[in-house]
C-alpha cells in the first residue's frame, strides 16, 4: 500500500514551484515616434513619465530597451496590446518577450 505521506508531499512540492518570467522587449524601428513609445511605456507598462523616457532612450540608442518582467500570460497580453496599438497608429514597432 502506498504510503499517502510520500504523496501529498510530492504535490505540495508541485504547487510550489514559482511561475516562469518573461522580461518584454520594444525594438527600436525608423519610424515609430519617441511620443509614441513613451506612451506606450505609461499606458501599457504603466512606467512613470521619467521611466518611460528612459527605456525610450535605451531603446532608441542601444537598439532595444526592457519593459519590465512578467508572467507568461501578462507578459503575452502586453505584447499583444502594443501590437494592436501600434498598427493601429500605423507604426511597426515590434515587442517581443524572453524567458528570464
Amino acid at each position: 500500500m502506498p504510503d499517502g505521506g510520500r504523496d501529498t508531499e510530492l504535490l505540495i512540492e508541485d504547487e510550489v514551484r514559482e511561475p516562469r518570467m518573461f522580461r518584454v522587449l520594444l525594438h527600436n524601428d525608423d519610424y515609430t515616434t519617441m511620443e509614441f513609445v513613451v506612451s506606450i511605456l505609461i499606458e501599457v507598462f504603466r512606467r512613470t513619465p521619467d521611466e518611460a523616457t528612459r527605456i525610450m532612450l535605451a531603446v532608441h540608442e542601444k537598439g532595444v530597451g526592457e519593459c519590465g518582467v512578467y508572467t507568461a500570460e501578462v507578459a503575452e497580453t502586453k505584447v499583444a496590446l502594443v501590437h494592436a496599438r501600434a498598427r493601429r497608429e500605423g507604426y511597426p514597432l515590434r515587442c517581443t518577450l524572453e524567458e528570464v
